[in-house]
């Protein structure tokens, strides 16, 4: 399943209400939903300006809603999912927090993984789900490839361009034709 829209991804975990995650860890299988929200607003606090590692920990428990079964794990498959729609980097968080120990992780999976951990036990006020349909929005929004959709302006096609080119370092902006 690949998800398309900020909408199709809120209508899933909404649908994650009521369901129970993995058992694993400590503390057993708790609410999906609930432990999104948790895990989420810890890693808002933590990294505040991190917006797609906060969407890893929003999304990465709906994998069983998506029909994990024994040929893939659920992580792969929540990766899979939100490839396109969120990103390769939240794609590759979801898929490497759920690594086996001793595997080398890098620090944005990492923190994703201990936040994951903490929201089991951790009983804070998480908010409600609609409060992340902004922060869906702006990762979908700068995930987006060029040209699709006809939303992008020049500041877009500028950074697309740096990472393209990196000898170019002045924004368009700033340049002035003579």
């Amino acid at each position: 399943m690949e998800l398309r829209s900020v909408e199709a991804l809120m209508d899933l975990l909404y649908a994650c209400r009521g369901a129970a995650t993995a058992p694993g860890g400590h503390g057993g299988g708790v609410d999906a939903h609930d432990h999104a929200l948790r895990t989420a607003a810890l890693l808002r606090r933590r990294h505040p300006a991190d917006k797609e590692l906060q969407v890893a920990g929003l999304v990465q428990g709906i994998g069983h809603l998506l029909g994990a079964g024994p040929r893939k794990g659920s992580a792969d498959l929540v990766a899979e999912a939100v490839r396109d729609l969120l990103g390769e980097r939240v794609s590759r968080l979801v898929r490497q927090h759920t690594a086996v120990p001793g595997h080398l992780l890098d620090e944005d999976a990492l923190s994703l993984r201990q936040a994951a951990e903490e929201a089991r036990t951790h009983a804070l006020g998480a908010g409600v789900l609609e409060d992340w349909r902004t922060v869906l929005e702006l990762v979908v929004a700068r995930n987006s490839r060029l040209g699709e959709g006809g939303r992008h302006d020049v500041r877009d096609v500028w950074y697309e361009r740096c990472r393209l080119r990196p000898d170019r370092h002045t924004h368009p902006a700033q340049t002035v034709r003579r």
